[in-house]
């Protein structure tokens, strides 16, 4: 099977149906083990992108986190949140078809405080002068979960 040409058919199927041109196939030892166009407009879940959905679909299915064994199609460069998802699942390779540069005469998401293209300048700036309002409010009790949970899964000696 040639996973690009699926990838490249769920994306079309998806936009056909009302939903945005993004589409993922994950793939072990040649088979496809999860598959997912991007579904954030029909669920109204910013988060449904199809890197996301198709990686929860093939963790479930494999009964792990890590996909260090899968090469994972996807329709176009990824955004930071599915680039971050993509780093967790540690896939043996990412396959990208098609780059911002290319789609952006065809495709723009603009967000109040995201915009693909200054996303990463945005991301690399201090805390206190990003765009989007973040404040920190520090309490000591929130390390009691850290420090819990080392004991739980201190490694045996």
């Amino acid at each position: 099977m040639d996973f690009v040409k699926r990838t490249i058919e769920l994306a079309m199927q998806n936009v056909e149906e009302g939903g945005r041109p993004f589409a993922t196939v994950i793939v072990r030892n040649g088979e496809i083990v999860a598959e997912s166009a991007n579904k954030a407009a029909q669920s109204h879940d910013p988060t449904a992108h199809a890197e996301i959905l198709a990686i929860r679909e093939a963790c479930k299915k494999l009964q792990t986190e890590n996909l260090s064994d899968c090469e994972i199609y996807i329709l176009a460069s990824p955004c930071p949140m599915c680039l971050g998802s993509l780093y967790y699942c540690s896939p043996k390779q990412v396959i990208y078809i098609t780059t911002r540069e290319e789609y952006v005469p065809f495709y723009r998401d603009d967000r109040q405080y995201f915009e693909l293209e200054n996303f990463y300048q945005e991301f690399a700036k201090p805390i206190a002068q990003r765009r989007l309002p973040m404040k920190h409010q520090p309490d000591v009790q929130a390390l009691d979960v850290y420090k819990r949970w080392k004991e739980l899964n201190r490694p045996a000696e």
